[in-house]
């Protein structure tokens, strides 16, 4: 009998709105840049009572290279972000000494859904998704894992329209 396997699928696809500012920095070793931060995202049900309940999930993401610089100059707290991407686990030690976990999303795609005003001017639309085309694995160092080594730093502003 064929040896079956399950395909790996690591898919998310979330919508909230930011707890905090996002958190810039850039890696020791190349200086990529990378930022950090939260989303609540609300859930309603009804409870054994029939009464509407809602319920909060925070979520951290994570995103790199040009995707985090543009969340940079784009979103602060309480914006609203849809993010597309996948699910990773990283483990760093304290400084107790304990071992510390989280699990959270590295963005490949984030669509900024709050409309901006330039000074003077109507409301500049920011609904368009900025997508990573490639894969950082935020393990260490600088890494690329595409297939374009030469420009490693192709982004995509992908209009709603």
């Amino acid at each position: 009998m064929a040896d079956l396997k399950m395909p790996e699928i690591n898919s998310v696809v979330i919508a909230g709105n930011l707890t905090k500012d996002p958190v810039f920095r850039q890696t020791n070793s190349g200086g990529t840049p990378v930022v950090n931060f939260s989303i609540a995202c609300n859930r309603r049900f009804r409870d054994s009572n029939h009464q509407w309940q809602e319920d909060v999930c925070y979520v951290g993401v994570v995103a790199w290279n040009k995707l985090a610089e543009s969340c940079r100059d784009n979103l602060k707290k309480s914006a609203a972000v849809l993010v597309d991407g996948e699910l990773q686990s990283r483990t760093w030690k304290a400084q107790d000494g304990s071992s510390r976990t989280v699990v959270e999303i590295k963005a490949r795609r984030i669509q900024f859904l709050n409309k901006r005003k330039k000074s003077g001017e109507e409301d500049e639309d920011t609904s368009g998704f900025i997508e990573d085309d490639y894969s950082h694995d935020g393990s260490s160092g600088d890494s690329y894992n595409g297939d374009n080594p030469g420009n490693i730093y192709e982004y995509k502003y992908l209009s709603s329209e």
